[in-house]
């Protein structure tokens, strides 16, 4: 029995190791009953960062994956495949985090020029004044065009104010000290409702989309804060965790996969959802599944 199990493994080993040859050589793993989203952050041609890559970069990776195969898919869809229905092979979700005016300037034009879906995940706190944050802001006018123009860009929420750290920790994710001591339990409950019942709240005066996704701050969140977001309406949250996302994954945990750095060209874009679809599917053999 023993020798008969150990051949079933060594089997199953050898099919993964094939299977992951086969990608990092030839790029071929059509995945199925996965979703790849990916996180981006801002666009410009000037500005450097981990998480800047030009309008061109941009361009390139989105046009390269639609020559290869992937399917882009609406948020929408993106819903449906999370309550159990089927998507096609190779989908992809794009997703931009912040609410930056370059998603206006440089991204917008590219996803409405070639039909690709999006979601920004917005700190509606910006929108009273675009202008005062390092990096420029959505307005509501831009949003509201945007929306409007397309029924395949989305605007979700990033909080309304939680983008931002007290001494190195996530606002979402912590008791303030405020005044000589910390706040309560129910303080601290009752500061996130709100902020993310605001952020909801201006989202919809916005656009006529269902505002239901969360994006957390830094991807920065413990069960307290998630299940915070939940009780505000929030029924789908995206973490900064690197991976695939499956119909058994927590809908308020969902991973992605970073594509907004410098560093990723479009080949190496290619292999990490491929690498990572591979990993996802062959996941039971760790005993994840």
């Amino acid at each position: 029995m023993f020798r008969w199990l150990a051949k079933g493994l060594l089997a199953v080993c050898i099919a993964i190791g094939v299977i992951a040859g086969s990608v990092y050589q030839w790029g071929s793993y059509p995945y199925a009953d996965q979703v790849a989203v990916l996180a981006y952050h801002h666009l410009d041609d000037t500005d450097k960062s981990n998480v800047t890559i030009t309008p061109e970069l941009f361009r390139k990776q989105v046009s390269f994956l639609k020559e290869k195969g992937y399917r882009f898919l609406t948020l929408s869809e993106f819903r449906d495949f999370m309550n159990g229905k089927d998507v096609p092979r190779q989908s992809v979700l794009i997703t931009f985090d912040d609410g930056y005016e370059s998603f206006y300037t440089h991204a917008y034009p590219v996803l409405k020029e070639l039909g690709i879906p999006a979601v920004n995940f917005v700190v509606t706190k910006d929108l009273a004044d675009p202008k005062a944050p390092a990096l420029t802001a959505l307005s509501e006018e831009q949003i509201r065009q945007m929306a409007s123009e397309t029924d395949f860009i989305d605007f979700q929420c990033h909080s309304h104010d939680l983008h931002q750290k007290v001494d190195g920790n996530p606002l979402l994710a912590r008791m303030l000290h405020t005044e000589g001591r910390i706040e309560t339990a129910a303080e601290y409950g009752g500061r996130i409702l709100k902020d993310t019942r605001a952020c909801v709240s201006r989202l919809h005066a916005l656009h006529s989309q269902a505002v239901d996704m969360y994006a957390y701050p830094y991807g920065m969140y413990d069960r307290q804060a998630s299940d915070l977001v939940g009780q505000a309406g929030i029924r789908y949250a995206f973490t900064v965790k690197s991976g695939m996302v499956t119909q058994k994954d927590d809908v308020m945990q969902i991973p992605r996969i970073n594509a907004g750095n410098p560093s990723i060209t479009l080949e190496k874009l290619h292999r990490t959802i491929m690498r990572r679809a591979v990993k996802t599917h062959f996941s039971w053999l760790r005993g994840k599944e």
